[in-house]
This record gives structure tokens, C-alpha cells and sequence, in this order.
């Protein structure tokens, strides 16, 4: 399942192909795309990834100033095989690869740094968890809750993003995610303060800030009552 991957711009003219030998991975990194195919119609931007299947015919279009992260793959993952599943949301840790990978392709040729970004993308890939048929409104909030974990996202704020009322945003976000804003919220608080709890050296109170907690006792109770232990017995353990 070796991807081939590289750097691309479009332009504003409508252009359409189909790719007969690959399927084709499209991460935005900067603006969006216009997307025209079977099961897909509209704007696709950072944070999401389009899925384009060998032999699928795609109309696209974009700002020149837009940039993308092409990976080209003759055999796509195991959780991609569901032909439903023409865009999905991408995890911080894969966005921020993929930003990273645009940044060394673009300053030098170095085939074993290549290499390794490919296996590296390979096991990103495999780890993220796919939604199918996903409302882009549903996208365009996870995207936004990613970047400000430490901000007070309330409902009204996140229907405001969705450019829904605050009834049509929660009804829309559990249908979709089969979850609450707030019990997703918890979950993707949680699993950012475990990371920087196991890989970095903050402190606790700096880490309960990130996620968006700004009393320490509050966050210690979320965490002890999501992972049987407290913070600081956690990062100890």
C-alpha cells in the first residue's frame, strides 16, 4: 500500500479526469477545493481529506493560492475500502504530518527522508477513525474544536460555525457522531491531555489549560472520573 506523495495547486478552471491505475488522497493545507463526483458536491477545506477512487471520474477546482498534499496509492486502507466514504475528517497528529510533509518536499529531494514520511503517513492513516457520509457543516466544527481545545467552545458558539441554530447544531452533531458536543468535547479534551501528560513535561495546571479547563480541581475530576487515576497520578505512572 506504498503512497506516492507530493505537492499540488489547481486553478479556478473546472478541470475533470479519472485515474485508472491509483486512487488519490487530497489533504487541503491551505484555502479549499471545489470538489463535482459521485457522492461528493462543494468545498472541501483543512482538516477534511477526499478520497478519490481508481476509475472514479472528479471535477475540481481551486484558488491558485490554495495548496494540497496529494498521496496517490495504488491500494487504498482497509477503512477506506467502503465506497460510501468519499471525505473524512483528519486527526490534529495527521494534519500537522501532512503540514510537515508539504514543508520538506518543497526544500529538498531526499529519496530516504521520502521514504520514511511514506511509511510514517501509512500508519497515520491506519489510525484514523472514518465517518461516513459526514455533514461538511459536522466537519467544518470538529476542524474548529481541533485548533481551540483551549477555548470555551459552547454550543452556541460551535451552531454559529455550523451556520445553525443551536437546536438544528445538536440534533445535526449527534446524528452524525452518534455523540453530544459535550461528550465529544470531553472526549477530545481527554485524549489531548493524556498525550501532553504522557509525551511532554508541562504541568499539570498548564495542561488543564490547554485542553480548556481553566480550574485545575475541574479538570483533575474529568480525568480521574475518563481514566481511574488524576493527572498527576497518571504522569507518574
Amino acid at each position: 500500500m506504498k503512497a506516492s506523495l507530493s505537492i499540488r495547486t489547481y486553478t479556478k478552471r473546472m478541470s475533470s479526469h479519472v485515474h485508472q491505475d491509483y486512487s488519490q488522497l487530497v489533504f487541503p493545507i491551505q484555502g479549499s477545493i471545489d470538489m463535482a463526483m459521485a457522492g461528493l458536491k462543494g468545498k472541501v477545506s483543512v482538516g477534511s481529506c477526499i478520497v478519490i477512487r481508481k476509475g472514479v471520474e472528479h471535477g475540481f477546482q481551486a484558488d491558485e493560492a490554495s495548496r494540497f498534499v496529494v498521496a496517490d496509492m495504488p491500494v487504498l486502507p482497509a477503512a477506506l475500502q467502503d465506497t460510501s466514504i468519499c471525505v473524512f475528517s483528519v486527526t490534529a497528529p495527521l494534519l500537522s504530518f501532512v503540514q510537515f510533509v508539504e514543508k520538506q518536499l518543497a526544500s529538498q529531494v531526499n529519496e530516504e527522508i521520502e521514504r520514511a514520511q511514506e511509511q510514517l503517513f501509512t500508519l497515520l492513516l491506519d489510525e484514523q477513525e472514518l465517518s461516513r457520509s459526514l455533514d461538511p457543516r459536522i466537519r467544518a466544527v470538529q476542524a474548529h474544536i481541533a485548533e481551540r481545545l483551549d477555548q470555551p467552545l459552547t454550543v452556541a458558539y460551535l451552531a454559529e460555525v455550523a451556520h445553525l441554530s443551536p437546536t438544528q447544531f445538536k440534533k445535526l452533531f449527534k446524528d452524525n457522531l452518534n455523540l453530544s458536543v459535550h461528550q465529544y468535547l470531553t472526549l477530545e479534551r481527554m485524549a489531548q491531555a493524556k498525550a501532553l501528560l504522557t509525551h511532554t513535561d508541562l504541568p499539570v495546571q498548564l495542561i488543564a489549560e490547554r485542553v480548556g479547563y481553566s480550574d485545575l480541581s475541574a479538570f483533575s475530576r474529568r480525568f480521574s472520573k475518563h481514566f481511574g487515576m488524576s493527572p498527576r497520578a497518571f504522569s507518574q505512572a
